[in-house]
């Protein structure tokens, strides 16, 4: 199956969600190439970007449930190759 690299960028607004965050990531593992956590104490977030190269039904399913976990907000970027 031809897969995509594509980039989830996430915002975490509620700490209380990061191990329904981290358990969703760790469940997708085998798709990711690396991530980057940054947190922005001045507003209380955490920003964190993920490489993944996998199908896009994957990707779509990981930015889907990443997205309904409350206090986390989750937009996909694809690249064209």
């Amino acid at each position: 199956m031809e897969t995509r690299v594509a980039l989830l960028g996430i915002i975490v607004e509620n700490p209380d969600s990061v191990e329904q965050l981290n358990s969703l990531l760790h469940e997708y593992r085998q798709y990711v190439i690396g991530r980057m956590g940054v947190p922005y104490n001045p507003k209380g977030i955490s920003i964190i970007s993920v490489a993944v190269d996998a199908p896009q039904d994957i990707v779509s399913a990981l930015s889907g449930k990443l997205g309904r976990l409350e206090g986390i907000n989750a937009k996909t970027i694809y690249s064209k190759k």
